[in-house]
């Protein structure tokens, strides 16, 4: 009985170990995980889907559900952005952003960036 109890009590720190692990290595930020920032008109030359990409610039105004224009001085790119991925602070056409997300490239309509992340700069 004592011998079960040890080896369940060593199992579950071991499981609680490996938890933690995760946790740590899920918040890394280093430089190996950064994407560099692109340009709207780099997307637009060459858009490929489902590719991740890091753009700076503004909202310059809300054009459906979800869905706003962006721009970074050398093009203008529809994005779609949850409302529960913005940040806390009010964003207007000249609040400075950054976006993280994916390219969505089809067919029928122009390319867009669905966004995972958003956060001001300065």
């Amino acid at each position: 009985m004592i011998f079960n109890i040890k080896r369940n009590t060593i199992f579950i720190s071991s499981i609680i170990a490996l938890g933690i692990s995760a946790v740590v290595q899920a918040q890394y930020v280093g430089p190996a995980t950064q994407k560099e920032p692109m340009t709207v008109a780099d997307v637009l030359k060459n858009p490929v889907d489902d590719q991740d990409v890091v753009l700076r610039g503004h909202l310059i105004k809300k054009v459906g559900n979800e869905k706003y224009l962006f721009s970074d001085g050398s093009g203008e790119i529809r994005v779609e952005i949850e409302s529960e991925d913005f940040p806390v602070q009010k964003i207007d056409d000249k609040t400075p952003i950054e976006i993280h997300g994916e390219i969505e490239n089809n067919f029928l309509t122009s390319p867009e960036i669905d966004v995972e992340m958003i956060s001001i700069t300065q």
